[in-house]
């Protein structure tokens, strides 16, 4: 299928990790119960870590039952039934989570929209209906022939699980509670995703939350899960978004990512590779400071972004598919899940969408020079994928652009004053395409594998091949083209990224293949890489900012040194190896690629202890001093929840991120986030209107509110309260419960003579108002 596959003559310990074993697997009987003690070893080990930070013993029970029964199971069914590629048992778990995800969605916007949430669970029951009651269906209980993986390669995937269990605990769990206060320092984004999640608990269609009658022109299909999956399990939402959600989601990503890269290149060593590239993504950052962005990404499996999770894991299977062109061609069933996941990805991460149709739109361009016709399968899934954008853009987020403008090299600029700690808007456009290019170094480096390719040329043909290369070319663009204000045009960056990942693995493997150095000089060659790029970055690495008096040009001395370390490497690789040119142009590329993501691992584990304080590449979101933190929200926010009905408005006096007031700073949410209600007015930040006031050189979350007159009105019931301004918000508005911050109000004539007091907790009261006469 892509050339040579033989592998005698490679060094028997990596052997394994090349040929690809397609032998069947039969059924896991008694003898092979021991191959489930990884997993099971990583289950309880996650189950001590949510433990731990705050999860009840009973809350991973149940999630784990409602996961297993009426999302996972369900899923794989069908996927038995749809797609028949042979797969490992814990490939199809994957898979069929995902589908289980996907189809969980669509069940309940139908369920809530007719006002009954548990209805939701319909789609389960219907699915093992189907497969107990029709003969043909029964089949799918015990599955079929499966291939059987290396064992190492279990081990490895139980690994990576470990891994995210631990990584989450220590880059999320640690700085995000369960409880309050220590909850309201979350991180800034937390009271958004809890607001959303409470609006597609009890409406459909959902609104913008924090702003009564704004459209929400945003990616909430994961709400929706979370929503979903808050009914059926009775676990808060604040719980599943914080601890529970999205480990399934980032541990299935890894795995179809593996799945993709086995596939492609036909090998488990290709698969690792990927699953590496993707999971441990880091840029070979060469300076000694603050954290400088796109030269510190961070892996696409987020907890800061479900939004960005979710849409991986959906789109992931897309891929999968395309790669089964020959699948596509004859099987119906591949056909339906890729409409499925089509449609899910819209509303996932609708990001993801114009990256396919420019990976699909590359593949038709090749085809047709190529083959001097067109391939009916591209144009068709090319098709679909531009109605699913027609329809994302036009309905399901009504032609908003949420602050996404064509800014050329704005986030270079930024990243320009951050480097220089200089004012960004005195950048030259000089300066801006050097930082750029510098960037394009740095992802060179991270993904010279893909050079691999060279040693077969041909194989930049195969369709799956432009097709990555496609949505990693756009991805790139859309990042250096567009401007966000709060940088959202690096969620193309890192939807792109996984797929070059995989790339990078498949050109590896097909260098190795052609060459097959010894294992022995592949792992000196890595090795020597990781140290280089150490040396150099102690040796010549700037500390950033620049200090006073300091040229920019000192920002480019680091990379450039590198850059003359590997050109003299590999005019040396030519010189000793002349009889075997692909020999010499495969350790190359190991060289370079080695130099991205392992050395980036190895210089931000080993830098700091030779660099000094100033050293620290950790990112940290910015926090609220604790006298800021208001006594009793979280209180008053629950009471509230629990005697008002959800289609009852609120109006609070909270407009303002806590500790950021003069100037305001409209990334307030938690009164929605806990209240689980819509509020006439409280942060207005990632509204629609105000990102469509926004203009490049403005802070978004800075800008007044729009519409002077409402906030005037629902203000002046806390500042001067009186029958006229009590009747405005209940007879125009329909205001019902007022969310009262009483530090926020002075002296003087008091709500509680025009509104009945309720419940007060702290510094909060809650007060509710009869309807108007």
């Amino acid at each position: 299928m892509f050339g040579n596959t033989h592998v005698d003559g490679i060094a028997p310990p990596f052997r394994e990790l090349v040929k690809p074993d397609l032998s069947p697997a039969g059924r896991f009987g008694a003898r092979g119960w021991w191959r489930f003690l990884p997993a099971a070893g990583v289950g309880v080990f996650a189950v001590g870590v949510l433990c731990f930070y705050g999860v009840s013993v009973r809350d991973v029970a149940v999630f784990a039952a409602y996961l297993v029964l009426a999302v996972l199971l369900p899923g794989v069914l069908l996927v038995r039934a749809l797609y028949r590629r042979r797969r490992t048992l814990v490939e199809e778990l994957a898979l069929g989570l995902c589908l289980g995800y996907a189809l969980e969605v669509f069940a309940y916007i139908g369920a809530r929209a007719v006002g009954v949430p548990l209805l939701v669970l319909a789609g389960p029951a219907a699915v093992y209906t189907a497969f107990a009651g029709v003969p043909t269906l029964r089949r799918h209980w015990k599955g079929g022939p499966r291939l059987r993986a290396p064992l190492w390669w279990s081990c490895f995937l139980t690994l990576v699980a470990g891994y995210l269990v631990l990584w989450s605990a220590v880059s999320f769990f640690r700085g995000n509670a369960l409880v309050w206060p220590a909850l309201a320092n979350s991180y800034l984004d937390v009271p958004f995703h809890l607001a959303l999640i409470g609006e597609l608990r009890h409406h459909m269609p959902p609104t913008v939350p924090m702003v009564a009658g704004e459209p929400l022109s945003y990616h909430w299909f994961v709400y929706a899960h979370f929503a979903a999956s808050s009914w059926i399990t009775g676990i808060d939402p604040i719980i599943l978004l914080l601890r529970l959600g999205m480990l399934p989601m980032m541990i299935a990503l890894a795995v179809v990512i593996g799945m993709i890269g086995r596939c492609l290149s036909n090998s488990w060593a290709g698969g690792l590779l990927a699953v590496i590239g993707t999971i441990f993504m880091a840029m070979p950052n060469l300076y000694q400071g603050i954290d400088v962005g796109v030269f510190t990404l961070k892996p696409v499996q987020s907890w800061l972004s479900p939004t960005q999770t979710f849409g991986a894991l959906l789109f992931a299977p897309i891929v999968l598919f395309f790669i089964d062109f020959r699948r596509l061609r004859h099987d119906r069933g591949a056909w339906v899940l890729l409409g499925i996941f089509l449609v899910a990805v819209m509303g996932a991460k609708a990001t993801y969408l114009p990256l396919l149709a420019a990976g699909l739109a590359a593949v038709v361009v090749v085809e047709l020079a190529r083959r001097r016709k067109l391939c009916l399968i591209t144009l068709a899934v090319l098709g679909a994928t531009m109605v699913c954008i027609a329809y994302a853009q036009l309905v399901l987020f009504g032609q908003a652009r949420l602050g996404m403008s064509v800014d050329p090299l704005s986030l270079t600029r930024i990243n320009w004053g951050g480097l220089t700690g200089r004012d960004s808007a005195a950048a030259s456009t000089g300066s801006l395409l050097g930082i750029a290019g510098l960037y394009l170094w740095s992802w060179t480096l991270e993904w010279a594998g893909v050079l691999g390719l060279l040693t077969r040329p041909r194989l930049f043909l195969r369709p799956p091949v432009v097709l990555m290369l496609g949505i990693g070319v756009a991805g790139l663009g859309a990042m250096l083209m567009l401007g966000h204000p709060h940088r959202s045009q690096l969620h193309f960056f890192w939807a792109c990224y996984p797929y070059l990942a995989v790339l990078t693995a498949y050109g590896l493997v097909v260098a190795y293949r052609r060459a097959r150095p010894s294992l022995r000089t592949v792992t000196l060659v890595t090795v020597a890489a990781m140290v280089t790029v150490f040396l150099v970055r102690w040796l010549w690495g700037m500390a950033v900012p620049l200090g006073p008096g300091q040229g920019e040009t000192l920002l480019h001395r680091p990379y450039a040194a590198l850059g003359v370390v590997i050109a003299m490497a590999i005019v040396a690789f030519f010189l000793v190896i002349r009889r075997r040119p692909v020999v010499a142009g495969t350790l190359a590329t190991v060289m370079v690629t080695a130099m991205g993501l392992p050395a980036a691992w190895s210089t931000r584990i080993v830098s700091p202890v030779f660099a000094g304080p100033r050293d620290s590449n950790a990112s940290t979101p910015s926090t609220v001093a604790a006298s800021a933190i208001p006594e009793g929200a979280l209180a008053a926010g629950r009471w509230l929840r629990e005697h008002s009905r959800p289609e009852e408005l609120i109006a609070t006096n909270e407009h303002c991120r806590w500790g950021s007031t003069e100037p305001c700073d409209s990334r307030q949410f938690w009164v929605s986030a806990l209240t689980e209600r819509r509020v006439l007015v409280e942060g207005w930040a990632f509204t629609p209107s105000n990102y469509a006031r926004w203009r490049p050189g403005l802070i978004a979350e800075l800008q007044p509110f729009w519409d002077d007159a409402l906030l005037k009105t629902n203000d002046a019931v806390f500042r001067s309260p009186s029958p006229t301004s009590i009747q405005e918000l209940t007879g125009r508005y329909g205001v019902r419960w007022l969310f009262v911050h009483e530090g926020l109000i002075g002296a003087g004539p008091g709500i509680g003579a025009y509104a009945e007091l309720r419940f007060r907790s702290g510094d909060y009261a809650v007060y509710h108002l009869a309807p108007s006469g």
